[in-house]
């Protein structure tokens, strides 16, 4: 928690602010109209109906019936078997397993399974606060700051507040996150704390799953740098870890071996040949050119990161463009701003983190763009929400980029500081100018 009483309030003002944008988001943004929503929820729906382990199988997904309610907006008279959009039942259940008993408390009441969404969401930023905390304890504002940017980075905001397993992955990842930056700092935690965290991640989602790989690059480090290392500690890090990470892993992945058949562990290949008529990467490239690929990569992640409301029809850069001319300013800050501090140029007035952190924040980012990166070599998803897996480090390079900038031209006035914090602030209104007058109608109007 925050140590002053300014600090306290603040932070308080963020979690309250959250929790009403969030509920605002659940309640305006038309039904269904956030990306993959209808099949979440009817996954949530199988496992209230006694299901608990959903089957992705044929008939899960039908494209053309897709391609119609959302070209309809989802109006009722298109919507009629809306209940066969099953097409995720092959993730892992752990979202959908919390989410049911709301589910059945309100009879399925859309708005209340979102609001599960946004519960999950408002701890992960009390954990990114935590975090940045731990790294920077001298400069508390730096984590209000990197709260304000996560929960109100508009896109963000917009999956949050939709029935979706993201938040879920997302709460797990700064959990992990978290449980590393403490075991670099702390010689006497111990690594099963890590592989209970990882196992969770397991049945979570797997585009979290990465995170495994940073544990095990944890592990090796403080093994590394401690003064009297043995193999033997090694060993037993890893074992501390593994057990518990490969007991969820080995009882959900091999009740998918048996249903879907090896290897297909995570049911992903059964998915794919599944999932007829999703736009590939060399049907692209045929018909449009390499070079409009890359062109619509770029933008597209780029708009679709910052806010590409709904099924990507609606831009923010269409309804408000100079939100993204401050996007981009505070991009050109932070980038600029991160090399000044990289090259010590203000090494003197900070207390940077040691370089263990630094490295695993480093891999977490890499991780989530490779990911991403990795899924676009098949299919056409240029869908910036899929990086939000790293965007815990996204945020501190953002805030510490534009903080180190502040901090250079108001080096003796340290009650600026709050300049920083003010500057991400600004993603509050704006969020409440989107959903109350840009994101209803422009996705569907309601």
């Amino acid at each position: 928690m925050p140590q002053t009483p300014l600090e306290r309030l603040i932070y308080g003002a963020i979690l309250i602010s959250f929790l009403v944008l969030g509920a605002l988001f659940a309640w305006r943004v038309p039904d269904w109209q956030a990306p993959d929503e209808p099949a979440h929820y009817n996954y949530i729906a199988q496992v209230a109906n006694g299901e608990l382990l959903p089957v992705i199988e044929m008939g899960d997904w039908n494209n053309d019936y897709l391609n119609n309610i959302k070209a309809n907006d989802f109006v009722p008279s298109v919507i009629g078997d809306l209940d066969t959009v099953q097409y995720e039942n092959h993730q892992p259940p752990l979202y959908y397993w919390l989410a049911t008993p709301i589910f059945i408390a309100t009879n399925g009441n859309l708005f209340a399974v979102r609001m599960v969404s946004i519960i999950l969401a408002l701890i992960t930023l009390m954990l990114a606060y935590t975090i940045t905390k731990t790294i920077f304890p001298e400069r508390t504002h730096l984590g209000l700051a990197i709260m304000l940017l996560i929960g109100f980075l508009p896109q963000n905001l917009h999956i949050l507040a939709s029935v979706n397993n993201d938040a879920l992955a997302g709460l797990m990842i700064a959990l992990t996150i978290f449980l590393c930056v403490r075991y670099l700092q702390d010689e006497t935690l111990s690594a099963w704390q890590l592989g209970i965290a990882v196992g969770f991640i397991f049945i979570t989602k797997t585009t979290a799953y990465f995170m495994a790989g940073i544990v095990v690059m944890v592990l090796f480090i403080r093994w590394w740098q401690q003064s009297k290392y043995k193999f033997s500690n090694l060993v037993q890090s890893y074992l501390q870890f593994g057990i518990p990470a490969s007991i969820f892993a080995l009882i959900y992945w091999g009740r998918n071996i048996a249903t879907y058949g090896f290897p297909d562990f995570l049911g992903l290949q059964t998915h794919d040949e599944i999932v007829v008529g999703q736009q590939r990467r060399i049907e692209f490239i045929a018909e449009n050119g390499i070079d409009a690929y890359w062109r619509e990569a770029f933008l597209t992640t780029f708009h679709s990161f910052w806010g590409q409301f709904g099924w990507m029809e609606a831009r923010l850069a269409d309804a408000l463009p100079i939100a993204i001319w401050f996007i981009v300013l505070l991009i050109i800050l932070a980038v600029t701003g991160l090399v000044v501090y990289g090259l010590g140029i203000t090494r003197n007035q900070t207390h940077a983190p040691q370089n263990t952190i630094w490295i695993t924040l480093g891999f977490v980012m890499l991780f989530a763009l490779a990911q991403y990166v990795y899924y676009n070599i098949t299919f056409v998803q240029f869908q910036g929400r899929y990086i939000f897996a790293g965007i815990i480090p996204f945020a501190i390079g953002m805030v510490l980029g534009v903080d180190t900038w502040r901090k250079l031209i108001f080096s003796h006035q340290d009650y600026l500081k709050w300049i920083t914090v003010l500057l991400f602030a600004i993603f509050i209104p704006l969020d409440l100018y989107l959903i109350w007058r840009v994101i209803p109608c422009a996705v569907g109007c309601i």
